[in-house]
């Protein structure tokens, strides 16, 4: 979507947030010309801070497209937080059996509509000790087995400097060092058109969260482990999402 088109309020959104980005931040932005200009696609990064939704967010704008992420339904019930969420929108995720069947045809419609839909396979910011990623969760293989949608992999390294989950602290210090790069789409289409067991979702989950390993390891120019952390049973908040 070219930006001219995108409308008062995300055209606000921007006008707000990616002054202080620039502030704050020193980027490099890599390969991102391998983010489609038009139609319907899952981007799937890695999450070492809670402040790289935002630089990720600021390299697929940098690229002309519009994010919509993934957020927990109940922010969408708070007042003047809901409806600006609305307005520059974002995508409310429902939890239970009935109400994430509706969530996903939220995302199914995102897609169809052209949208870049952003999604976390962790779920949550990652649980390693040295911020490789995690098993993922199974929202992105589903949307992508009901879709046909491609999935990219995004890479981020650096927001871990800004805010780094393992110690809670945030560096204030201005033109922080963050890096993004886009892969190769995931190249799933040995699942074409297969019924979404569990056991197809999960190495189909598997399949991204390798390509997203990969390109990280890229990125950090270090080889990435052999397996995936896994994140302990008590380890699981409510932050999670599909």
């Amino acid at each position: 979507m070219a930006h001219r088109r995108l409308g008062f309020w995300r055209r606000f959104a921007a006008v707000l947030v990616i002054p202080v980005l620039k502030v704050w931040t020193k980027r490099t932005w890599l390969d991102m010309e391998k983010l489609p200009k038009t139609g319907g696609v899952i981007l799937v990064p890695n999450h070492v801070s809670h402040f790289d939704p935002l630089v990720v967010a600021h390299y697929i704008y940098g690229a002309g497209r519009w994010p919509q992420f993934l957020g927990k339904a109940s922010l969408w019930r708070v007042p003047v937080m809901g409806p600006f969420l609305r307005k520059v929108k974002q995508i409310p995720v429902e939890r239970g059996s009935v109400e994430a069947v509706k969530s996903l045809d939220v995302l199914v419609d995102a897609l169809n509509q052209g949208g870049v839909v952003v999604i976390y396979p962790e779920g949550t910011t990652t649980r390693d000790p040295e911020l490789w990623p995690m098993r993922g969760k199974t929202g992105a293989a589903r949307l992508a087995l009901v879709t046909g949608a491609q999935v990219i992999p995004i890479a981020n390294w650096g927001s871990q400097d800004i805010f780094d989950p393992r110690t809670g602290k945030l560096s204030l210090r201005p033109r922080r060092r963050v890096t993004v790069t886009a892969g190769d789409p995931v190249d799933l289409s040995r699942w074409a058109g297969a019924t979404p067991s569990r056991a197809v979702l999960e190495e189909m989950t598997e399949h991204i969260m390798r390509d997203i390993s990969a390109l990280l390891g890229t990125l950090r120019h270090e080889q990435p482990p052999a397996a995936l952390y896994e994140r302990p049973k008590k380890a699981a908040t409510s932050e999670e999402s599909a």
